[in-house]
């Protein structure tokens, strides 16, 4: 009888034995070869635990059974987050299991650009593959607002030009909302720390003039430059006439050209007719722009006119603006 249990005791320990060098064996050694190379796998919300390790083995990042053991003895059967996940060659089963569990998936990122149109936007938003696309791709202004639930008459201006980081599936609407509140977030805090201006009386105001600026310069030296002489041009009760804003009011009749019949139509937008700010932004404006209207520089100029490489000669008369125009534009 001693010896019986003597040797049944061997043998369970031969076993235990044997399944605890191929556990190890297993959770330690990579299923991902590179030659496979990096390998996506979709954990998709309310997958059970067979379902997820069917997904992964027939993935071929980790053995089936094994894997199940490990994740029953570490007791994260209910703790692994559904998403996007992209395990690299090398990557053994241990930290496959932790990267499910701490919800490691796949980053994807989308940049609004400083210049940006909402149109333009909304366009980059729809070709992008892992967003979700829930937004009717024609719509009004005010069904949008509707849609995105934004408390505002217009959209324009009203997305922080930056790079968004999200996993695969979230949705335009959530994307466009986060810009939204960034943009609150950002220009909010800074309004109060602004040079005030009794032209620029409100934060919305902020946001017209800041995307006419982030428009009519891409060189970042500029930008308060052209915010002080827009302000003085309002201070002073001057017409803004700034070419992006007639551009803007085209809409879709802008070809590429502007032309004096242009400049002389009348819209809400141009600013050769019409004093003051156009009714809304014409684009998304930046931090740096928002931050060269609330900090413009002080100024006695009032024209500025595109030297060819990009920047600006300003001028503080309309005598000394002609002439800068027929040397740099008209080149005579």
């Amino acid at each position: 009888m001693r010896r019986l249990l003597a040797i049944t005791i061997i043998v369970c320990s031969l076993l235990f034995g044997w399944f605890w060098m191929m556990y190890n064996y297993a959770m330690n050694e990579s299923s991902i070869s590179n030659e496979m190379g990096s390998v996506v796998v979709n954990i998709e919300k309310g997958q059970n635990l067979n379902q997820i390790i069917s997904t992964l083995d027939k993935k071929g990042v980790v053995d089936g059974p094994w894997f199940k053991w490990h994740v029953r003895f570490e007791g994260a059967a209910n703790r692994i987050q559904a998403g996007e996940y992209e395990f690299s060659p090398g990557l053994t089963p241990v930290q496959i299991l932790n990267f499910l569990v701490k919800g490691k998936v796949n980053q994807y990122a989308i940049s609004i650009i400083e210049g940006q149109t909402f149109k333009e936007v909304l366009r980059d938003i729809r070709e992008h593959p892992a967003i979700k696309k829930t937004l009717p791709e024609q719509a009004s202004i005010s069904q949008y607002l509707t849609l995105l639930n934004i408390p505002e008459k217009h959209l324009e201006g009203m997305l922080l030009p930056e790079t968004y980081f999200f996993i695969k599936n979230t949705s335009d609407v959530d994307i466009l909302r986060r810009a939204y509140r960034s943009m609150q977030v950002f220009v909010n805090s800074a309004w109060p720390k602004r040079d005030v201006r009794t032209v620029i009386p409100s934060v919305y105001d902020a946001l017209i003039l800041a995307s006419i600026v982030e428009k009519e310069t891409g060189a970042a030296h500029e930008r308060k430059q052209i915010a002080g002489v827009f302000i003085r041009r309002l201070e002073i009760g001057m017409k803004l006439q700034t070419d992006p804003t007639v551009i803007y009011g085209m809409g879709d009749g802008y070809d590429g050209d502007i032309r004096y019949r242009d400049l002389r139509k009348d819209t809400p937008y141009n600013t050769y007719t019409r004093y003051g700010l156009p009714p809304t932004p014409i684009a998304m404006p930046g931090k740096a722009a928002i931050d060269a209207v609330l900090h413009p520089e002080d100024t006695k100029n009032l024209y500025f006119v595109s030297n060819g490489d990009g920047t600006h000669i300003f001028s503080e008369t309309l005598k000394q603006h002609n002439a800068a125009v027929n040397k740099y534009q008209r080149k005579q």
